[in-house]
């Protein structure tokens, strides 16, 4: 049957939230817009008047799809080059979702993202669900096909995977993975950050104050200042998706990390050459947090997330594939960001 106008109305009512769940499950914002159309799809294709509830039936069968897009995401990260970071979203990104309460925030946090890489694909959706959108334990139950027994037991099971993760990254424990290739494997700082209640929040003031002190510390030429911002078992890790040089491995603890940024921070003309130019760097939030964003001539080079605590700089995450810059750079190109912490500073 063809959808009428209020049909199609009611469909892009939903579509900020099915974009923000798909967002927190998938991690990649290209993805989370092609599940919401593929939603779409289902939808146009449905008998709309037999559907008693439709926003919860967008929402069963946007998680499914996300359900079938993680299954086969994880094989395909396993021949993926180097680390694999989520896709960052600069502040007021709509796909960010809803940001009332701190359980909200923290679900989106970039830490957050990245520990759930290690969840399976019914923890993951089960906490998303639960934890981001306060969805019931019935509701969820019917969206998955589970009781809600089961429901509670996987959430239960979920949320204790990531405050395990944290506690023990916060703690400085296991090695420093990227995603989901190595999340047998790893624990550590690259996938988690501070431990449950050390992560502070911050807000745009401050996350420019933390930006602005890191890059002074970054572009003085020593090691000595960034090793003071960092905490002991700090990580850098980095995801250029083959596409951009990125080390396959984290460097792990402070004096490794300051070394290495201090490197990157140094400018070189391969570096523009690499880059396309001499980037502005600005200090913003992505995904809650402070972030240092890169741009040449308009365009988002790099994103790179710092997760801090009360102790210091615990991660270091970076984005350069230019793939999961997309929605950055046209975010950027409408909004305003305000003048560049460093001009031209490469």
């Amino acid at each position: 049957m063809a959808l009428t106008l209020s049909d199609v109305d009611r469909f892009e009512a939903a579509r900020p939230r099915l974009e923000a769940i798909a967002y927190r499950m998938l991690g990649s914002a290209s993805e989370a817009e092609d599940a919401a159309q593929e939603t779409y799809l289902r939808w146009q294709a449905a008998d709309v008047e037999r559907i008693e509830v439709p926003e919860a039936w967008l929402t069963k069968v946007l998680t499914n799809l996300c359900l079938n897009q993680l299954a086969s995401a994880r094989a395909r990260r396993e021949t993926y080059v180097g680390q694999w970071l989520p896709e960052p979203l600069l502040e007021g990104d709509p796909m960010l979702g809803p940001a009332e309460t701190a359980e909200q925030r923290e679900s989106v946090s970039y830490a957050v993202l990245v520990l759930l890489e290690r969840l399976s694909p019914k923890e993951r959706a089960v906490y998303v669900l639960r934890e981001a959108f306060a969805y019931s334990h019935r509701e969820i139950a019917e969206i998955l096909g589970l009781s809600e027994a089961a429901s509670q037991q996987i959430f239960h099971r979920a949320k204790k995977h990531v405050a395990q993760g944290r506690a023990k990254a916060a703690s400085g424990g296991g090695a420093a993975g990227g995603g989901a290739a190595d999340a047998g494997a790893t624990d550590g700082a690259a996938l988690g950050g501070a431990a449950d209640g050390a992560r502070a929040e911050i807000d745009e003031a401050a996350a420019r104050r933390i930006v602005e002190e890191f890059l002074a510390a970054a572009t003085s030429g020593e090691t000595g200042p960034l090793i003071k911002l960092l905490t002991s078992d700090a990580i850098a890790v980095g995801d250029g998706g083959g596409k951009v040089p990125a080390r396959a491995r984290a460097f792990e603890g402070a004096v490794a990390v300051a070394k290495f940024l201090r490197g990157l921070f140094k400018p070189a003309q391969a570096k523009r050459d690499l880059v396309g130019g001499s980037p502005d760097l600005y200090a913003t939030t992505a995904n809650g947090g402070p972030a240092v964003v890169a741009v040449v001539d308009g365009r988002v080079f790099g994103i790179m997330c710092l997760e801090r605590t009360r102790e210091g700089i615990v991660a270091v995450r970076s984005q350069v594939n230019p793939d999961k810059l997309e929605r950055a750079t046209e975010r950027w190109a409408a909004g305003d960001f305000g003048a560049p912490v460093l001009a031209e500073a490469l």
